[in-house]
């Protein structure tokens, strides 16, 4: 089995997060050693929050009724006498312009009813994940669905909106997904305005590495371990239509920028230099 533990500690490291990643694992039957859930809430997504302030266990079908949608997505079938609360609920959507019911067959589903669905930190996760779900701010979580890429695991391109349980099946089923969230899970949650998701299937987990990892800094990072690539960014560069049969020269002043001294003339425009890291990411082991 992985050591997800150390794998949490140094994804968590590598990209500044700030909320424990999730591990969800659905199941046949429940795992031996897990605790059961106990209580209710009102959706499914507030399992995620659960297993992110840092608690294992595993849920039932009859934990995710509350939340008819979060139901469908898991092929969770409701009880006879609340059944009518998944077409009330896409009523109420659709009618204030919330989703168009011509949407909802498109909407991801795992296909099949789990027995079981288990929740933990993925440090402390007790099987195999499915789906690992990372929250944080985009300009974190780009680095690994880079990762993902480099490391040649299938990335899903478009962003996956409402409803956001969706992001676990289509990770199943797709790959690495990235969802902006919904309003229900952000309330659910308490998900920031800046932070969103990237789900990646656990299996795939492990082939991200020290390589796959590459971030952007201001400045050079401090430790030996990093290695450092310089890059310039000089700007786009154009023809001076001021002079005729002119070389290729620099714009006169970019956006957001202070304009050189000589801005304009037959001479590139050196931007700020940025460092390329790849982070320190040691091979994973396994335990």
């Amino acid at each position: 089995m992985i050591d997800y533990h150390g794998l949490e500690q140094r994804l968590s490291e590598a990209l500044g997060l700030g909320r424990r990643p999730v591990a969800v694992t659905f199941r046949d039957t429940p795992p031996a050693g897990v605790a059961r859930f106990s209580g209710s809430e009102p959706s499914g997504c507030s399992f995620w929050r659960l297993a992110a302030a840092g608690r294992a266990f595993y849920t039932v079908p009859s934990d995710h009724y509350n939340c008819a949608i979060g139901s469908h997505t898991h092929s969770i079938p409701l009880p006879a006498e609340r059944a009518q609360e998944l077409e009330q609920t896409l009523s109420f959507m659709t009618g204030i312009d919330y989703i168009k019911m011509e949407e909802v067959p498109a909407i991801p589903r795992l296909s099949a009813t789990p027995g079981a669905v288990v929740y933990a930190p993925l440090g402390e996760s007790p099987v195999d994940p499915d789906v690992v779900l990372f929250i944080g701010r985009p300009g974190r979580l780009m680095l690994l669905q880079e990762a993902a890429q480099r490391a040649g695991i299938g990335v899903s391109a478009p962003f996956l909106g409402r409803p956001t349980c969706m992001a676990l099946p289509a990770a199943l089923a797709q790959g690495v997904v990235v969802s902006t969230g919904c309003i229900g899970n952000r309330v659910y949650t308490d998900l920031g305005e800046d932070e969103l998701y990237v789900a990646v299937p656990g299996k795939d987990l492990a082939r991200i590495r020290q390589r796959h990892l590459v971030r952007i800094s201001p400045r050079p990072p401090a430790g030996p371990d990093e290695r450092i690539a310089r890059i310039e960014d000089r700007g786009p560069r154009m023809r001076n239509p001021g002079a005729r049969g002119a070389t290729a020269t620099s714009a006169p002043c970019r956006p957001r920028r202070r304009c050189p001294a000589g801005a304009g003339r037959a001479r590139p425009f050196s931007g700020p230099r940025a460092i390329v890291t790849a982070s320190h990411l040691p091979e994973l082991s396994s335990r």
